[in-house]
């Protein structure tokens, strides 16, 4: 009898260790470079072929993995679920505003490019602020939609998002150096649009408004005469 309790418990150790290993192989196979989790971007992105996406050991390092070396730099990072928000953008743009967000997810080998994109416009002494919105792709459930941007006036203490359906959002702000600040909301994954953007004063004063009706639109906000 006690032979055969240890002939079962071991079948039984093996089974789990079995069970473990075939596990780990195929959350290695969705996420390895071309794997399962490429090809839904690539479908997502309506591509033919799949697109290949590396492992990182960091959230910077996945970026520069996938989009090659660049001048773009990271000014904020903000932690979302299943991975991290990054900020970017390029010094020595003066007469021009420019900002650009990078999704990546942490996996159990790393961090790994999922979704991002950015703009680039120029500069305008009667602008507030600016913005771009990111609608939710279907294989992210995390950070997305989200509307962002640069604030360009010093006087806009706050933002609020005002849909037309009455729902309301306030937006994040944060310094990011130099006398730098960015905005971002996340919104609901449901049709959101139309909505109002409305930056505010220290006062609580209304000093800048957008009406925003393309989920994809992007622009900047002028200050109010």
């Amino acid at each position: 009898m006690l032979l055969k309790h240890k002939r079962m418990t071991l079948i039984t150790v093996m089974l789990m260790l079995s069970s473990v290993i075939l596990l780990y192989g195929l959350l290695y196979m969705k996420e390895q470079s071309g794997g399962f989790s490429d090809w839904r971007i690539s479908r997502t992105m309506g591509l033919e072929g799949t697109i290949r996406i590396p492992l990182g050991k960091s959230s910077e390092d996945a970026v520069e993995q996938f989009r090659g070396p660049s001048t773009m730099r990271v000014i904020h990072q903000e932690p979302v679920r299943g991975g991290t928000l990054l900020f970017m953008d390029r010094d020595g743009k003066e007469d021009s505003s420019n900002l650009q967000i990078e999704y990546v997810r942490k996996t159990w080998f790393g961090w790994k490019w999922a979704w991002g994109g950015g703009y680039g416009m120029s500069k305008s002494p009667q602008s507030a602020l600016n913005y771009m919105i990111m609608p939710r792709p279907d294989h992210i459930s995390g950070a997305f939609p989200i509307v962002f941007g640069n604030i360009l006036d010093p006087s806009v203490q706050s933002i609020a998002i005002q849909s037309k359906g009455g729902d309301h959002y306030n937006a994040e702000l944060a310094a990011v150096g130099s006398g730098k600040r960015i905005w971002f909301a996340y919104l609901p994954s449901s049709a959101f649009t139309p909505f109002d953007i409305e930056a505010f004063d220290e006062q609580g004063e209304l000093i800048a408004e957008q009406t925003v009706t393309d989920p994809n639109d992007g622009g900047s906000i002028d200050v109010r005469n």
